[in-house]
């Protein structure tokens, strides 16, 4: 496929950036910042007119584009102020959603947050592992434009039934320099309560984006994407007792299993993370 790919210089986005290519994808990086050089354009995505000109075609580099892949964003909440956050990423996904959608792009996938699930916690979830049956509880204006955008797509699929968008609820994202922190968060089972203690590889946020584009069938749906096991070395059974012990156990929690259920996106998207820190440390 010929890709779009926003957020290309980021830490997920450089990823799948080099994922895609490798699986013979050509993919075209649009960010604000990035290398100059074949294969990039600088774009700012709250400038709409940028944004449908970049999907259009930029000089030689590309003549159109087959999907979008849309990860770029301020990443996480507290990074810049809510206003900034706010200005920011709900406008560059409509932009970028309707920009695809003028050009009759017909495959978008985008980067939504397991922060839409509740995070971080401080309200317990109303059941563990938490999947995607309950309805949105963002609880920062990061988590709140997240539902937002969410909801943009319901509504475009329904106005284009042909279109196709799929959310992909990414966990905190790792790469392989991160591990040699992770034995270190069995001191305070605190540290990482406010994600159930997920995170997810790149490689494997990679693979996600890649069975989306392959697989997603036209409307919208979202999916959570973790790592198949959590950040703690601590059994779940423990994790839970100490931090949450009044919530409710849906089925098996497994000894490491992940807290964030991806047996939807196993399922329907055929993802299986290949990759956990517990190989690296």
């Amino acid at each position: 496929m010929r890709i779009a790919l926003t957020g290309s210089s980021g830490k997920l986005g450089s990823v799948v950036l080099r994922e895609l290519r490798e699986a013979g994808h050509q993919v075209i990086g649009l960010d604000v910042a990035g290398t100059r050089g074949p294969g990039f354009v600088q774009v700012d995505l709250t400038d709409y007119g940028q944004v449908i000109d970049a999907l259009t075609a930029v000089g030689d580099q590309h003549d159109g584009f087959d999907a979008v892949v849309h990860l770029a964003a301020i990443p996480a909440p507290g990074i810049r102020s809510d206003i900034a956050t706010f200005h920011n990423n709900l406008p560059s996904t409509f932009n970028v959603f309707w920009a695809a959608v003028r050009l009759g792009i017909r495959r978008i996938v985008y980067a939504s947050s397991e922060t839409v699930l509740g995070l971080p916690f401080d309200v317990p979830p109303p059941y563990i592992p938490v999947d995607e049956e309950y309805p949105a509880r963002p609880e920062s204006v990061y988590s709140l434009v997240k539902v937002l955008e969410e909801q943009l797509a319901t509504e475009l699929v329904r106005w284009h039934p042909d279109l196709s968008i799929t959310a992909l609820r990414f966990s905190n994202v790792m790469v392989p320099e991160d591990y040699a922190e992770f034995p270190s968060f069995d001191a305070d089972t605190m540290l990482r309560k406010w994600n159930l203690w997920g995170y997810i590889d790149a490689r494997d946020g990679a693979q996600a984006v890649h069975r989306a584009l392959d697989v997603a069938p036209p409307g919208f749906d979202r999916f959570i994407i973790a790592a198949a096991d959590t950040v703690m070395s601590r059994t779940n059974a423990e994790l839970v007792a100490e931090v949450f012990p009044d919530v409710p156990v849906h089925g098996e929690l497994g000894e490491h299993d992940t807290m964030l259920s991806i047996h939807k996106a196993r399922r329907l998207l055929g993802f299986a993370p290949r990759h956990s820190w517990r190989d690296a440390v």
